[in-house]
């Protein structure tokens, strides 16, 4: 069986790039694929918590799937936000959008 502190590393890695992204990036885009591989490490803590733990419960992997749920959520409303951003202003910079009126 793998270790439980080899996935604590690669979820940690995985939320680390992320916030990396989050906050060195001005890309909506590339923000917004920050802010996945973030959810992304923190599902792999759910599942990665929950199989050692408690291997019988399925508490970590309901809460994994609640995570992916809200993760394409946002994704699709932050996508149609950034689109209409776009087709008004021509970029998709996050600096250059710094009023929110039209």
């Amino acid at each position: 069986m793998i270790p439980l502190e080899n996935f604590l590393l690669l979820s940690a890695v995985l939320f680390g790039i992320g916030f990396y992204g989050v906050l060195a990036r001005r890309s909506a885009i590339l923000i917004l694929i920050s802010v996945e591989l973030m959810l992304a490490g923190v599902s792999i803590n759910f599942v990665a918590f929950a199989s050692y733990l408690d291997p019988e419960a399925f508490s970590g992997l309901i809460f994994a799937l609640f995570v992916i749920t809200v993760a394409a959520a946002e994704v699709g409303l932050a996508l149609g936000i950034v689109l209409r951003i776009f087709r008004e202003r021509r970029t998709a910079n996050v600096d250059a959008i710094d009023e929110l009126k039209w």
